[in-house]
C-alpha cells in the first residue's frame, strides 16, 4: 500500500515480494492448469490440463506482448500470487510435468490450491498494514501465519508439505476463516472512511455484496467507505471517483472506465483487475501495484 496511506501503517514490502508472479521460475502452469473460456476473454476454450497452444518448450509464452491485441485479455486478468514459482520449484523440487509427466496432473491441482492460499496471503499481508485494523491485527498476525505455513511445514522451516498433502487441505474451510477477518478488516476501514463525512443521501448508495452495475455511471456517487465486494463493475464509469476506504475484493473491472480515479486508500485491490480495465496516467493506485502498459496513452 501507499506510504502515505492515512489509513495505513508500516509493513515491509519485502513480504509482498514471494507473493508476485515469478515466470521465469515457473513451469508455465497458469497456461495449462487452467480452463480457458471464450466468455472470458479468450479466442477459444481450453480444457484444464491441456496445453496452451502458445506455450513453448522452455515455458514462456510467444505472444506475451501482444496477448490484448490478439483478444487473450484472459491471460492478463490472472494472477498467481506467487503460486506457480513455489508449486514448480518448492512442491515439486524444480522437476517439470513434461520431464516427469507422470506428476503432471497432481501438479495442476496443487497449482489450483496453491493459488487460493496465496491469494489469502496478499489480502492479509494487506490487512497489516492498515491502521482502523489494528484492534485485530493479532488475530490476522495468527492467521497470516497459520496460511503461511498451509503453503510450507512451517515459515521457519526448509521443509514443505508433500503434493499429497496439499492435495488433502480443505481450502475451502480454511477460506471461510480468512474471509471472516477480511470483514472485520473491511468494515473498520469502511467505517473510518465514512467517520465524519458530509454527502448528501442522494450521492451515497449501499451496495450488496456482488451488485450488478454492469454499464453504471458512478461519476457522482460517493464511493468512499463503500462496498463493492464482487461487484460487477464491466465496462461500468468510475473515471475521477475517489475509492477511499472502498472493499474491492473480487471487484470486476473488465473493461471499466478508470481515468483520473483514486485507488490509493482503496482495499482489496489487485493488479489483476486493473490490468483489464480502462484508465490513463491521472489513474491514482496504490504503490504496491503496477501501472498497466496500456494505461500509458489515452484510449478512445
Amino acid at each position: 500500500m501507499s506510504e502515505n496511506h492515512e489509513y495505513s501503517v508500516s509493513f515491509p514490502e519485502k513480504n509482498r515480494n514471494n507473493l508476485r508472479a515469478d515466470c521465469e521460475t515457473c513451469f508455465g502452469l497458469c497456461c495449462v492448469a487452467l480452463y480457458f473460456s471464450a466468455l472470458e476473454g479468450f479466442p477459444n476454450n481450453k480444457e484444464a490440463g491441456q496445453a496452451c497452444l502458445n506455450l513453448q518448450p522452455d515455458f514462456r509464452c510467444n505472444i506475451h506482448k501482444n496477448l490484448r491485441e490478439l483478444g487473450l485479455k484472459g491471460c492478463t486478468a490472472f494472477d498467481c500470487f506467487g503460486a506457480g514459482q513455489k508449486v514448480s520449484q518448492v512442491s515439486f523440487g524444480g522437476h517439470d510435468w513434461r520431464k516427469v509427466p507422470e506428476s503432471a496432473n497432481q501438479m495442476f491441482k496443487v497449482f489450483l490450491i496453491m493459488r487460493q492460499l496465496h491469494e489469502l496471503l496478499w489480502y492479509l499481508t494487506e490487512t497489516l498494514t492498515l491502521q482502523p485494523a489494528r484492534p485485530i491485527h493479532g488475530a490476522l498476525s495468527s492467521m497470516l501465519a497459520k496460511t503461511e505455513c498451509l503453503t510450507h511445514l512451517s515459515p521457519d522451516s526448509l521443509t514443505h508439505l508433500s503434493p499429497d498433502s496439499l492435495e488433502e487441505l480443505d481450502v475451502a474451510a480454511h477460506r471461510a476463516e480468512v474471509n471472516t477477518l477480511l470483514l472485520k478488516t473491511s468494515e473498520l476501514v469502511r467505517t473510518e472512511a465514512r467517520r465524519g463525512q458530509k454527502v448528501h443521501s442522494q450521492r451515497r448508495k449501499t451496495f450488496g455484496r456482488g451488485a450488478c452495475l454492469i454499464g453504471a455511471d458512478l461519476r457522482k456517487m460517493d464511493l468512499r467507505g463503500a462496498n463493492l465486494r464482487g461487484a460487477c463493475l464491466i465496462t461500468a464509469n468510475l473515471s475521477g471517483t475517489d475509492l477511499s476506504g472502498t472493499d474491492l475484493i473480487g471487484a470486476d473491472f473488465r473493461d471499466a472506465d478508470l481515468r483520473g480515479a483514486d485507488f490509493t486508500k482503496s482495499i482489496f485491490l489487485t493488479q489483476a483487475q486493473l490490468n483489464v480495465a480502462k484508465g490513463d496516467t491521472s489513474t491514482k493506485i496504490p504503490l504496491s501495484l503496477d501501472r498497466p502498459e496500456h494505461w500509458e496513452h489515452p484510449y478512445v
